[in-house]
């Protein structure tokens, strides 16, 4: 007896987009599974990390504050993603978008202006372009794999970021600790009100409203379509999968680019070895639990932050690990994934007759 996966004639409509909350359903029992293993009481445990992070304003500004760079990087995923296109490197993009933009606060410290931000912002997006340009030029010219090359250059991203502000790009008034220069004034993020919620979300949210209108109603988004879907009639039809790779490398790279900026320039205020706990990762599973839809993944980015602020508290109140929110991120990616296969495929129980012996009598 075996079991075997059989495609079904056609996917539910309702079940793909109830698919993801099932598989939110799942990680909690999951989770709530993983801390009675561990010796957590399950019920407190699931509060403080799915529910405590909705209890107070402070809280609820912090979600929007965590949620703002898995927005921006996700929406721009999900256009790659609808076109087939594998970038797995956005948190390399990010770093470097960030490092683009700290040029302007390292270099040109005492230029104080509205421009000041801007070109912090434009050179972000440029260096995420710049960095998701690699991969995709390699796919082009040599037929690379882009989803290993992306995902090395994250490595290497993360490796010059960790060489600059050690060395080049070392405060000299730091102490010797491994840190820029810290950002002020017009080269940080303007925020609302007194918490740290600042003007990044807005970005986000028209990032996300812009390639909303660019896939619904524009010839751009139908080319996106129908090469994710159907490439060989994208062929017949005129449109180049080559032109196309390039162009969601460099809109995503981008859009992790300027997430980069924006988060040292706003919450981190300055570079450090670690900018990052790893939202170029965790954009991937806000991409697919967002159904690659760019209004999706603001509404799955605000989920996955969740996991963030509940790590931190569960942290603090439950004495864990600060990788819980990793294992929970896990846990969500393998349900989403499970979840969707069973969307596309069936289980079928195949029985298999026993095999004679040989020499049988």
């Amino acid at each position: 007896m075996r079991i075997e996966l059989e495609k079904r004639p056609e996917r539910s409509a309702t079940m793909a987009w109830a698919s993801p909350l099932i598989a939110v359903l799942a990680t909690v029992v999951t989770g709530g599974l993983i801390f009675a293993a561990i010796g957590k009481p399950p019920l407190t445990a699931l509060w403080i990390f799915f529910l405590e992070p909705f209890s107070s304003l402070w809280s609820l500004e912090e979600l929007v504050v965590k949620a703002t760079p898995l927005i921006l990087i996700g929406v721009g995923l999900s256009v790659a993603y609808r076109a087939n296109v594998w970038n797995i490197g956005a948190e390399g993009q990010f770093t470097f978008g960030a490092l683009m933009g700290a040029i302007v606060p390292i270099f040109f410290n005492s230029w104080q202006s509205p421009l000041t931000l801007v070109a912090m912002l434009a050179l972000g997006v440029l260096g995420g372009m710049i960095w998701a340009a690699i991969p995709a030029l390699l796919k082009i010219k040599a037929g690379a794999n882009e989803i290993l090359v992306s995902l090395m250059l994250v490595y290497v991203a993360q490796l010059l970021l960790d060489w600059l502000v050690r060395g080049p790009w070392r405060d000299p008034k730091g102490y010797n600790f491994p840190k820029s220069v810290g950002f002020e004034d017009w080269q940080t993020m303007p925020v609302f009100g007194g918490g740290r919620l600042n003007l990044g979300i807005v970005l986000a949210l028209v990032a996300a409203a812009a390639l909303a209108i660019l896939m619904r109603r524009t010839m751009k988004g139908f080319e996106v379509r129908v090469l994710g879907e159907a490439p060989r009639a994208g062929r017949f039809a005129g449109f180049s999968s080559d032109r196309m790779t390039l162009f969601v490398f460099l809109l995503s790279g981008g859009l992790a680019g300027l997430a980069g900026i924006v988060e040292v320039a706003s919450t981190v205020g300055q570079l450090q070895p670690n900018i990052s706990p790893g939202y170029g990762f965790t954009a991937i599973i806000v991409a697919f639990l967002g159904r690659l839809d760019p209004i999706g993944v603001v509404v799955a980015a605000l989920m996955l932050a969740v996991s963030y602020l509940g790590g931190e508290a569960a942290q603090v109140a439950l004495g864990i690990s600060d990788k819980a929110a990793r294992v929970f991120q896990g846990v969500l990616l393998f349900w989403v994934l499970a979840c969707d296969t069973l969307i596309y495929y069936r289980l079928r129980i195949v029985r298999t007759a026993p095999v004679a012996e040989e020499g049988a009598r």
